[in-house]
């Protein structure tokens, strides 16, 4: 679309929004304008600069990652999955069979710190979905802009 000067409304998933491992080899020139839904604070934005839970993930890949790309939104993902996991596993206490480990990881409401405000991980027995609030951002510059209020789907009120 670049190449022929195409401009039309894009909407990514969050899985492509990633600026370091998606839109900065992609050109970030071709990804102004950019839609896409967010549900944990970006790397990229000044705004949580000083912000504890940023500064606690930079001290956790100073410490164990120190050569991380912190524009690769996907280690930002992997980081979240991992205290998820951590609390899965608190929850089962010394019983960690199969049975109550997915009765735990089917049974969350938790907040973690990385998450947009407003947005948190909630499962239930028949609801297998953790993220079911968003936030629109606009891509401008060189990282993501987040617009309006915290989407929110059916366990996200």
């Amino acid at each position: 679309m670049a190449e022929i000067d195409w401009k039309p409304l894009q909407i990514v998933n969050s899985v492509s929004a990633s600026v370091g491992a998606v839109l900065k080899p992609a050109g970030l020139d071709n990804a102004q304008g950019l839609l896409t839904t967010r549900y944990f604070k970006d790397p990229t934005d000044p705004s949580w600069s000083d912000d504890p839970a940023m500064k606690a993930w930079n001290a956790f890949l100073d410490k164990y990652y120190p050569s991380a790309d912190r524009t690769n939104s996907f280690i930002m993902s992997g980081y979240l999955i991992s205290q998820t996991l951590v609390q899965v596993l608190k929850q089962c206490g010394d019983d960690l069979t199969r049975d109550n480990v997915m009765k735990q990881a089917a049974s969350l409401d938790l907040e973690l710190p990385l998450l947009l405000p407003g947005i948190k991980l909630k499962t239930g027995p028949t609801d297998y979905f953790p993220i079911e609030q968003m936030q629109m951002s606009r891509f401008k510059g060189d990282r993501w802009h987040s617009f309006g209020p915290v989407l929110s789907g059916e366990n996200g009120s």
